[in-house]
C-alpha cells in the first residue's frame, strides 16, 4: 500500500483572535489538498500560538487557558478533516481530563469524525514544573485505511520501549508531533527519529515548530524541521530520509510511504531488527 504524507513546519506567530489561528492553519490544509496528501501531521504545542491573543490587558494567557479552545480546536480540525478527506494529526493540545489533571495530547481527526487522542507519555521538566503537565497513561495504536499508526510526541521518541511497543501492536508509521526550543533538543529528537526507523523498520513522520511567540512564557524561541524517515536498507534512500524542509521555514514537507516496502526488508532485508530482537538477553518490550 502507498499513501501520501506530509508534514507542516508551522510558524508560530503573535495573533489577536482565534479566526488568526483558524486561517493558518486551513492555508497548510488547503496546501496539502493540491498535493495530493491523504495524511498531515502537525506540530507539538502548535495551540499556544492561541496564549497570543491575551487578556483584557493585552498581557499573554497562561497555560490553564488553553483548554478553554478544546472545542473550537476540535471544531476547526474535524471540518477540514471532513472537507478535504484527509487525516490529520492536529499536532497536540493542552487539556483537562476528569480527574482535572492537565494533559499534551495528540489528536487524529478521520473525515468520518472520529478524534483518536493519544496523551504524551514522557514530560520534559518545563512541562511539569513550569506547565503542571501530567503524563499519559499508556500507548495506543490507531486503524486507518492506510495500516496502523501510533502517534508519539517529541520526548516520547527518545524512549526506545515505547516505540517497540507501538511496533508490537501493530504500527507501521510512527507520526511524531515536536516542538524545540533549541539545536540540541532538536537533533536529540531527530537522531532518535532515524534510530526507531531502523530498529522497529518502520517509518517515522516528524514536524515542530518554527518562529517565536513574544509573548507566550517558553515558546519565545523555537527551532525546527520536517522530515520523512525511513529505515536505512536498500528499497529507502540511503541516508534514510524521503524528504525534509529547511530548517526553521515555514513550510511544507511532502513524501510517499509504500508499506509493502516495509515487509521486503523486515523478511529480506540486509538486516532484520525486528525479527532478530533477543529476548532471552533482555525484556522484549513488545
Amino acid at each position: 500500500m502507498k499513501y501520501r504524507v506530509a508534514a507542516v513546519q508551522y510558524k508560530l506567530a503573535d495573533i489577536q483572535s482565534f479566526q488568526q489561528f483558524e486561517e493558518q492553519v486551513t492555508h497548510y490544509v488547503r496546501n496539502a489538498s493540491e498535493y495530493g496528501v491523504q495524511f498531515l501531521l502537525f506540530p507539538e504545542f502548535m495551540t499556544t500560538q492561541l496564549l497570543s491573543i491575551g487578556d483584557e490587558q493585552g498581557e499573554a494567557l497562561p497555560i490553564g487557558r488553553l483548554p478553554d479552545y478544546t472545542e473550537d480546536y476540535k471544531r476547526l480540525f474535524a471540518d477540514l478533516s471532513k472537507t478535504y478527506g484527509m487525516y490529520i494529526i492536529g499536532g497536540t493540545h493542552v487539556v483537562e481530563v476528569q480527574d482535572g489533571k492537565r494533559r499534551n495530547a495528540a489528536h487524529l481527526f478521520h473525515p468520518d469524525g472520529r478524534i483518536d487522542v493519544q496523551h504524551k507519555i514522557h514530560l520534559t521538566p518545563t512541562e511539569v514544573e513550569e506547565w503542571d503537565m501530567s503524563p499519559g497513561d499508556g500507548v495506543e495504536v490507531f486503524q486507518t485505511p492506510f495500516g496502523t499508526i501510533a502517534m508519539l510526541t517529541c520526548y516520547d521518541i527518545e524512549f526506545p520501549e515505547i516505540v517497540r511497543m507501538a511496533r508490537a501492536k501493530g504500527a507501521d508509521v510512527i507520526f511524531c508531533p515536536s516542538c524545540t526550543d533549541d539545536r540540541h533538543g532538536f537533533y536529540r529528537v531527530r537522531y532518535c527519529c532515524h534510530a526507531r526507523t531502523i530498529e522497529n523498520q518502520i517509518y517515522v513522520v516528524t514536524t515542530g515548530t518554527v518562529g517565536a511567540l513574544r509573548k507566550v512564557d517558553f515558546m519565545r524561541a523555537n527551532f525546527g524541521q520536517a522530515a520523512i524517515l525511513a529505515p536505512n536498507d536498500i528499497p529507502f534512500p540511503p541516508a534514510g530520509i524521503i524528504a525534509e524542509g529547511i530548517i526553521n521555514d515555514d513550510m511544507l514537507v511532502v513524501g510517499d510511504l509504500d508499506l509493502s516496502l516495509l515487509e521486503e526488508v523486515r523478511k529480506n532485508g540486509s538486516v532484520m531488527t525486528w525479527r532478530d530482537r533477543r529476548s532471552d538477553l533482555y525484556p522484549d518490550w513488545s
